[in-house]
């Protein structure tokens, strides 16, 4: 609900003034954006977890990931030939 209701609010607003202001929101966007990465990173921050084992899961997740991509593009790059 804490999501909803200014998503619509914003929505309504942003149909009534259609077409009457023109705002640069890119700039609004974007610190947005970094602001809520920045709130992600201080919660993040203060969960106490096993990072030793955490961190080998991300290692090996990004190769299977690298790894899984390489193979699908070297498939694919072959199926065009």
């Amino acid at each position: 609900m804490n999501i909803i209701i200014p998503l619509t609010f914003g929505i309504v607003v942003g149909y009534l003034l259609r077409g009457k202001i023109r705002l640069n929101t890119e700039i609004l966007m974007s610190a947005s954006i970094i602001i809520l990465v920045f709130l992600m990173g201080m919660k993040i921050g203060n969960v106490k977890i096993n990072t030793g084992r955490v961190a080998i899961y991300s290692i090996l997740l990004a190769t299977l990931t690298i790894v899984g991509s390489l193979v699908f593009a070297k498939i694919t790059w072959e199926g065009i030939k």
